[in-house]
């Protein structure tokens, strides 16, 4: 009889113990396990992260680490750590919490336009991808790449669409690239490569124009009427003397692309430079800035008229006035003089 108690006695602790341990895994697996107050919170885990880099990132997120260390040692995630970007969602246990950073890294949003350079749009991709500046600058120029595609590193930067794309956060520079000349291919449809065609152009030759007329116009509708300009030069020979080209000709001179630069000066015109289109005939060798999507296509449908000069509009900001002879220009031109040095833009 006593020894029958002693089992009893043996198995109830038993239970207990037994009861306590699922309550612990029960608590440590499926309890909510979040310290932050949003209703979510971003984590960013590095190529080549170790389990305690990923233990330094949540620990200001959970409220118990030891319990999501142990969780994540039985899952066996501890020694297969994935890099990318996580959503974690307020309330998650631990048990969400792993699967969510073994498997669902989530997109992040690349928006650019307005860059000038290829440092300029690294310098702006590395603050939203994993990839640092120099990494993408170097895949960037590389030159086996350029030459199987036949670019130059001028040329290259003729890919680059203004527009938001959808990429992983740990995307790498060479992924990242590859998809940029998909992207820019796709773009290139036959009925572009056709008005291309028709103006005897490259792709890339009508990027670096568009570049141009992106510069010389904010407004979207004036810019088929500014192409149009440019086109007319072209096909007469003429220089296309885009002042825009001269202020991007003395920067990268002067390795200063921060200068603020209103007004062109006759000292300006003679600058030695492939991207001078006061010395040098046809079309820069490269963009001087990133085009905007109705640039390019402000080339390809330009509009076809006699205008073989324009200058800005002291009357209606933002816009030009547009003259077939230079007399006519001339005439525009005086009064845009007038108004400037009226205004003391001197440089």
């Amino acid at each position: 009889m006593y020894f029958k108690k002693i089992l009893w006695a043996i198995a109830l602790i038993g239970l207990v113990i037994a009861g306590g341990f699922s309550y612990y895994i029960y608590v440590s697996v499926f309890t909510a396990n979040t310290s932050f107050n949003n209703a979510e919170a971003h984590i960013y885990i590095p190529t080549a992260a170790r389990f305690s880099d990923v233990v330094n990132e949540l620990t200001p997120l959970v409220d118990n680490i030891n319990t999501f260390e142990a969780v994540a040692n039985r899952k066996g995630y501890s020694s297969n750590v994935k890099p990318g970007h996580y959503v974690l969602k307020k309330g998650m246990n631990n048990n969400d919490i792993i699967n969510t950073i073994r498997s669902k890294n989530t997109p992040v949003f690349v928006k650019f336009n307005n860059q000038e350079r290829l440092e300029d749009l690294a310098g702006h991709l590395s603050k939203i991808i994993e990839a640092d500046s120099i990494s993408l600058i170097r895949t960037f120029k590389d030159s086996s790449f350029l030459e199987a595609k036949k670019f130059t590193q001028e040329s290259f930067f003729s890919i680059f669409l203004p527009n938001t794309y959808e990429v992983y956060w740990n995307t790498s520079p060479e992924v990242f690239r590859d998809r940029m000349l998909k992207e820019y291919n796709f773009f290139w449809n036959a009925e572009r490569l056709k008005k291309a065609s028709d103006l005897e152009m490259s792709k890339e030759q009508v990027v670096s124009l568009a570049a141009i007329v992106q510069k010389e116009t904010a407004k979207v509708e004036e810019r088929p009427r500014v192409a149009g300009v440019y086109i007319n030069r072209l096909k007469k020979g003429m220089l296309l003397q885009a002042d825009p080209t001269v202020i991007y000709a003395k920067k990268f001179a002067e390795k200063d692309f921060d200068q603020k630069i209103k007004r062109v000066l006759y000292a300006d015109l003679e600058l030695d430079s492939p991207y001078n289109t006061y010395k040098q005939t046809g079309v820069p060798p490269g963009p001087i800035t990133m085009p905007d999507i109705s640039s390019i296509d402000g080339v390809l449908d330009y509009e076809k008229h006699d205008y073989i000069f324009f200058v800005a509009d002291v009357k209606n900001f933002g816009y030009h006035k547009f003259a077939k002879n230079f007399a006519q220009h001339s005439r525009n031109k005086r009064e845009y003089v007038r108004w400037i040095n009226a205004n003391g833009v001197n440089r």
